[in-house]
């Protein structure tokens, strides 16, 4: 399979044979370096942690995360040189915390607009406030069929084990998606693909704001019957904000990238941000949960976009606001659930 495209001033030439680079040595990037390694000879990975390079090049480990998944190191080359690793690939995955996104990348000088640039971040370029995929768009140049959101509902913990899940990928060039496709074909990951990008990149940073909220109940004590109600009304929330029938659309045969994506965000153990919320919810500040955790939540960052994203709707969409109140305004998490109590349906 080869995907070809020229418009716009894009060029790409890609196919099952180009070479990879990650970016990012996290959870979610240490498992997408194993995905990628059981298909690649040569997989290209930036890491600028001395203490991650250092285990991985002695023991064949990330010591920080995913610790118990190990490497095969003759088909990684690792660099702490942003410009060799992106240099050496035709095809760019970005897997760091949205927030840390021009950080890992202030030193990159080599140009992206022959590259097929995947995006792995679920979260927003918050200080831009910008989607990443915009964000890249923007300062770098690119055009919609050259970049590629991976989306649906895939923790790290379980995707770098090899434990069934389901993942889209969505480009508006889906020969090119397919390539991409390629490089992560497994056994245990199930790949659709789809073209419409802006819906699913929406639905996958609003789902991480619901799982603090969801977090936020279970740290307060909520039982199982409240939670269900929360998180029905979350999806009625997030129909609202994304467009009922663009929803529907995305949904009919796809339902995974949106509800599942949701479902895992708000109930598992694994999820970041459902941890943040039960730290507030059981009675640390904002900062300390910020402290507490030893990965990013996303939807922290993601809520401080709101008030951008939700001008005209707030009345519709209590639960997101409830969010922003609690995480930017100093409203306690207790007297935000007992306000949406009686807001629920």
């Amino acid at each position: 399979m080869r995907g070809i495209f020229i418009a716009m001033g894009c060029r790409l030439n890609i196919s099952k044979e180009s070479r990879c680079a990650v970016i990012g040595h996290g959870s979610w990037a240490t498992a997408i370096v194993k995905v990628l390694t059981m298909n690649q000879l040569y997989v290209g990975w930036y890491v600028r942690n001395a203490e991650v390079m250092e285990s991985l090049q002695n023991e064949g480990r990330n010591c920080r995360y995913l610790s118990d998944v190990d490497f095969d190191m003759r088909r990684i080359s690792l660099s702490d040189d942003v410009n060799a690793a992106v240099s050496d690939a035709e095809i760019l995955f970005l897997v760091t915390p949205a927030a840390y996104l021009k950080d890992y990348l202030s030193d990159l000088q080599v140009p992206l607009k022959e590259k097929m640039v995947v995006s792995a971040i679920k979260g927003v370029v918050s200080d831009e406030k910008m989607f990443v995929t915009d964000y890249l768009k923007q300062r770098y140049g690119l055009c919609d069929s050259q970049l590629c959101f991976v989306c649906g509902p895939t923790h790290a913990e379980e995707v770098g084990h090899g434990q069934l899940t389901y993942m889209s990928l969505a480009c508006n060039n889906i020969a090119n998606a397919r390539v991409v496709g390629e490089k992560l074909q497994t056994p245990f990951l199930k790949l659709n693909y789809l073209k419409d990008m802006h819906y699913l990149e929406h639905s996958s940073v609003l789902k991480n704001i619901y799982a603090i909220m969801v977090g936020m109940a279970v740290g307060l004590g909520y039982g199982d019957n409240f939670i269900a109600v929360l998180v029905a009304n979350c999806i009625k929330e997030m129909y609202f904000l994304l467009d009922p029938q663009s929803v529907y659309e995305l949904t009919k045969f796809n339902p995974s990238d949106f509800f599942g994506d949701l479902l895992v965000s708000c109930y598992s153990s694994h999820s970041r941000n459902r941890q943040f919320g039960m730290l507030i919810g059981r009675g640390n500040t904002v900062k300390t949960a910020l402290n507490e955790m030893t990965m990013v939540a996303e939807g922290y960052f993601a809520s401080a976009m709101l008030p951008f994203l939700t001008e005209d709707k707030k009345s519709q969409l209590p639960i997101a606001e409830m969010a922003y109140q609690v995480l930017y305004e100093g409203l306690p998490a207790r007297k935000a659930m007992k306000r949406l109590e009686g807001l629920l349906a």
